[in-house]
């Protein structure tokens, strides 16, 4: 179990369908994913997140390597978990953040920062863009980027000056494959 989701205040459901909808026919993801329990304890703290990942894991340095997709308040403790899981000897692959407005975002390891409209993307930048990015354009609702990422559309920005046209789902695939958790 590598992949960490750290979802925001909101219901399960929403979370739920979120793991449904970046899914295709083809592409699936794995069933024994770690949902962190944000109706039992809060999302927004690093502590907490930490503390939970230590229940479900062996230790830092004995654990795999985890990739860790955030949402809104989860951006905020998954940041601050997986810094303090990289330094108790523990590997990140990557961080996905996604609608994660004002939270910081730096690390020495893969970062990508997916909002719900431009003025969050560009706002958000300022502390932190990450490697790649997504901004939804036109703008959709801050819940329905986590309902909903296969139908938020938007610019994937690669590299400045390099945009492509698609989902927010989309990029959350590639990601996954490119850290060996989607096939």
């Amino acid at each position: 179990m590598s992949v960490v989701i750290c979802p925001g205040i909101h219901s399960s459901q929403l979370t739920d369908s979120f793991i449904k909808n970046i899914q295709t026919d083809t592409e699936q993801v794995s069933n024994d994913w770690l949902i962190f329990p944000a109706r039992d304890y809060p999302s927004y703290s690093p502590i907490a997140i930490y503390q939970w990942l230590e229940e479900h894991q062996p230790s830092p340095a004995q654990a795999p390597s985890l990739l860790f997709i955030t949402f809104s308040a989860g951006v905020v403790g998954g940041i601050g978990a997986a810094l303090t899981w990289q330094m108790r000897g523990g590997k990140v692959k990557a961080f996905l953040a996604l609608d994660g407005w004002g939270v910081p975002l730096v690390a020495n390891f893969p970062l990508y920062r997916l909002s719900h409209d431009y003025f969050t993307h560009w706002s958000s930048a300022l502390l932190g863009t990450g490697a790649e990015s997504f901004y939804a354009e036109p703008k959709v609702e801050h819940l329905d980027l986590w309902r909903s990422p296969h139908i938020s559309l938007g610019w994937w920005v690669k590299r400045p000056g390099l945009k492509i046209y698609c989902s927010a789902a989309k990029l959350v695939r590639v990601c996954l494959k490119q850290y060996g958790e989607m096939e």
